[in-house]
């Protein structure tokens, strides 16, 4: 608890020092070096049988999210936050509704710049789900397995962070605390997220992490976003790496509609065994927002 209170004031400094790094230059900067990358997703999937020979349930499915990328940049100092909300749901007749995407990914990182492209930086993450997942297909007279911060996983460290351009950056943290909640009383059971003992509601682990964001425009109107993750323990089984990836290919329609194809790989020994895969694939509205990086007169 004193190294997570210590890791906690070390943020909580660099951050309010950036804060007020920004408010003395307010009356020169304002808010002229933000830039706003934002993407706003609905989709919706449907089908209706009636004395159909080949056979089939109607149903109705949707999946919302945002994308959101807030950053400022001036000549010393970079603030990266991401928040990522995705849910949705299919309704099935005579099945009833089951979830389909979940994710809530909140990050934040703040570096301050050592050379043309490297930065000092500490950062912060949190991903987590909106409801509870169940086995059998999401069943939910099956039994529980995940719910809201069920797991929770929260990541705080420091470290150095690679900026090449606006497209691809890379941070590495060796220090890196890793805290995995379990407040599901449910599941609150010895090996359920590595958790040591029945009772306990949350899982320390302090290690190696890396992770980047590297983002291709294949052809006109079609871009590809991947974003990879990998953390290493150095308290226990270092060569237990928890990996993910995940890959947004964005085939833009015209200004309001898109198909999103989606890719989620991850691994985690502490979850199961075995690689954990995820695939999306949905056509339907989308409004982004994309002011630019703004830059001051000189």
């Amino acid at each position: 608890m004193n190294f997570f209170y210590f890791t906690i004031s070390l943020f909580l400094g660099i951050i309010v020092n950036a804060q007020n790094t920004t408010a003395d230059k307010a009356i020169v900067d304002s808010t002229k070096n933000w830039s706003i990358v934002g993407q706003n997703n609905l989709m919706i999937n449907q089908s209706a049988f009636s004395n159909w020979i080949g056979g089939g349930i109607n149903n109705v499915g949707w999946l919302a999210g945002v994308n959101y990328n807030f950053t400022y940049k001036n000549d010393k100092d970079l603030l990266e936050n991401i928040v990522i909300l995705d849910y949705g749901e299919n309704q099935m007749q005579g099945v009833g509704s089951r979830k389909t995407q979940d994710i809530i990914n909140i990050s934040s990182n703040y570096g301050r710049k050592i050379s043309d492209k490297w930065y000092a930086s500490i950062g912060t993450s949190l991903h987590t789900l909106f409801a509870a997942g169940y086995e059998e297909g999401n069943n939910p007279d099956a039994p529980k397995i995940s719910n809201f911060m069920a797991p929770g996983c929260l990541n705080i460290g420091s470290g150095f962070t690679y900026r090449a351009n606006d497209n691809f950056t890379i941070t590495l943290r060796p220090i890196n605390a890793r805290w995995t909640f379990v407040m599901d009383k449910e599941l609150q059971k010895a090996g359920t997220y590595g958790l040591k003992n029945d009772g306990d509601s949350s899982l320390f682990q302090l290690g190696f992490l890396a992770m980047g964001i590297y983002k291709m425009k294949i052809m006109d109107q079609v871009t590809l976003t991947n974003t990879a993750f990998v953390f290493s323990d150095y308290l226990q089984h270092s060569e237990r790496l928890i990996m993910s990836y995940n890959g947004v290919l964005n085939m833009k329609i015209n200004n309001y509609l898109s198909t999103l194809l989606t890719l989620d790989l991850f691994y985690d020994h502490n979850q199961i065994k075995q690689v954990q895969l995820k695939q999306t694939l949905g056509v339907g509205l989308a409004y982004n927002i994309n002011n630019g990086v703004k830059r001051n007169k000189k």
